[in-house]
């Protein structure tokens, strides 16, 4: 099978179960776009068809409307787009992070490709970090990931990561995610997202005062099963047995199987709920490879998975 996970470089822990190329702390730009796969770029050129004669070959003719966008070092096709498409490269996606981590105490934790390079995406801590009763640590971080393939708009998203059990969840606040998504029909500008961004990353306190409420609030076990329901059942009825076998994973996970399940701030409590969850996208769900897992978790179905949980379990403590 072939790998989704093109390259990955990290600091610190190895992250999802071996993957990548461990990195020293406070690596330069340069080294990480190296280690991460990230040192080619994008180049473009125009469609070209062939035309047929009879007996012969015909003329090569040019589609202006629609280019083909092609890796500069392998020379291997990644997608074809239309002829406004604006390219992020991946270099772009490193040097959004140089004064983050020069001057404003940001630290690259990963960064990789997926897909051959049709995504790609680098992971900063921000030096936030709150401890929920227990010493249960919630560290926050932005992710940067874009695509050339038209299945992931240039997105900055504020993230929190549970130390314990290193799941990942997006900052949301009343109901809605702090990304910021900038499409690929306009022009990518770091220092208006990094601007846009200055208001999310002050969501911080406001979004980990929530969780702190989240762990605080008591849950009964039919109200246990009612959330997992909810939150696992949102589906086509074809997916029955999944949801069963996903179902009972979570709840054992809940009651004293997950990573830090038994720390007071998740044990019996609806912050615990919500972390069976998220544990169980990142760590135990389902997938063709742990790379599959990853693109889902942060970007796909995993992802909205975890928004969905979040959501009703904030209705649970309201």
């Amino acid at each position: 099978m072939a790998h989704l996970l093109e390259k990955m470089a990290y600091v610190g822990d190895t992250p999802w179960h071996d993957l990548g190329n461990q990195l020293p702390a406070k690596q330069p730009i340069e080294v990480w776009a190296r280690e991460a796969g990230m040192d080619w770029t994008i180049c473009e050129t125009p469609v070209r068809y062939m035309t047929e004669q009879a007996g012969a070959l015909g003329s090569i003719m040019s589609f202006d409307d629609q280019k083909v966008l092609y890796r500069s070092d392998t020379k291997a096709p990644l997608s074809v787009v239309g002829g406004r498409y604006q390219i992020v490269q991946p270099k772009e996606v490193l040097e959004f992070y140089r004064d983050l981590t020069e001057i404003s105490g940001f630290e690259l934790e990963t960064a990789g490709v997926l897909k051959a390079g049709k995504k790609f995406w680098a992971l900063a801590r921000t030096g936030k970090e709150t401890a929920l009763k227990g010493n249960d640590t919630v560290k926050g971080y932005l992710l940067l990931a874009t695509s050339c393939d038209g299945t992931l708009a240039t997105t900055a998203t504020p993230t929190t990561i549970r130390v314990v059990c290193n799941n990942t969840l997006s900052i949301a606040l009343n109901g809605a995610t702090s990304a910021i998504k900038v499409p690929h029909s306009t022009s990518f500008d770091p220092q208006a997202v990094k601007k846009q961004l200055g208001v999310a990353v002050t969501q911080w306190d406001s979004f980990m005062y929530r969780m702190k409420t989240l762990s605080e609030r008591k849950v009964k076990s039919h109200e246990s099963m009612n959330y997992f329901l909810k939150v696992l059942c949102h589906t086509e009825p074809a997916q029955g047995l999944t949801n069963e076998r996903a179902l009972k994973k979570v709840q054992a996970m809940y009651e004293g199987h997950g990573r830090g399940a038994e720390l007071s701030a998740a044990k019996g409590t609806a912050w615990g709920l919500l972390c069976a969850v998220t544990e169980f996208v990142d760590h135990e769900r389902r997938a063709r490879s742990q790379e599959y897992r990853l693109d889902s978790a942060w970007f796909g179905h995993g992802a909205a998975l975890k928004q969905r949980a979040l959501e009703h379990a904030l209705q649970l403590a309201s």
